[in-house]
């Protein structure tokens, strides 16, 4: 594995598809963990340069790599799972294509709020909407480490693995020479109350 500078841990690469997935989900409740912080944040800071940046950071992770992870999964990793499991698999991944429908949904909604935080226009964020988001990824991403990596890992050879880090590499366009040993990049977190 690749050694990531921003972090205190060793990120996983390209090589390691199902790691990476994983990771991933850590990013995201970080991610989550900042939109809590940027909501308990604005009623006494305000639209500040602190809750400007932590917006976009936001928006900048959910708008891109979230939208990268569902694909990851959705093109690459259950297709292969329905094509090894045939009849086994498929109530699994109809509910995680599900989940995905709804997390969509909750960041339509989210989205311009953020936006408009990010901007300097806005200077509040509902403390519901922020929980139920939350909780949705909370459970979704329960299901997928719970259920379905422990299942790729027992699925997938050597090759599946190969050929779903090549195009997890390709959506975020790495370089097949770059893929070995560049980690997904972490976005910084800014530091708010």
């Amino acid at each position: 594995m690749a050694a990531n500078f921003l972090s205190d841990h060793a990120a996983p690469n390209f090589d390691d598809p199902l790691g990476l997935l994983s990771a991933c989900h850590r990013r995201i409740e970080r991610q989550l963990e900042t939109l809590a912080r940027l909501q308990r944040h604005l009623p006494e800071y305000g639209c500040d340069a602190d809750a400007r940046a932590a917006a976009r950071g936001i928006l900048r992770y959910f708008d891109t790599a979230a939208p990268n992870h569902h694909a990851d999964e959705e093109a690459s990793t259950f297709p292969r799972l329905k094509a090894a499991l045939p009849g086994r698999i498929e109530n699994l991944i109809a509910d995680l294509e599900g989940d995905h429908t709804r997390l969509a949904i909750h960041w339509r909604k989210l989205r311009p709020l953020l936006a408009a935080i990010a901007g300097g226009q806005r200077a509040n964020l509902s403390a519901k909407q922020v929980a139920d988001v939350t909780a949705a990824y909370d459970a979704h991403i329960a299901r997928e480490e719970n259920e379905l990596i422990p299942l790729a890992a027992q699925v997938f050879d050597a090759a599946a693995l190969a050929e779903i880090g090549k195009e997890m590499a390709a959506r975020r366009g790495v370089s097949a020479a770059e893929r070995a040993l560049t980690p997904i990049p972490v976005p910084p977190l800014r530091s708010i109350r």
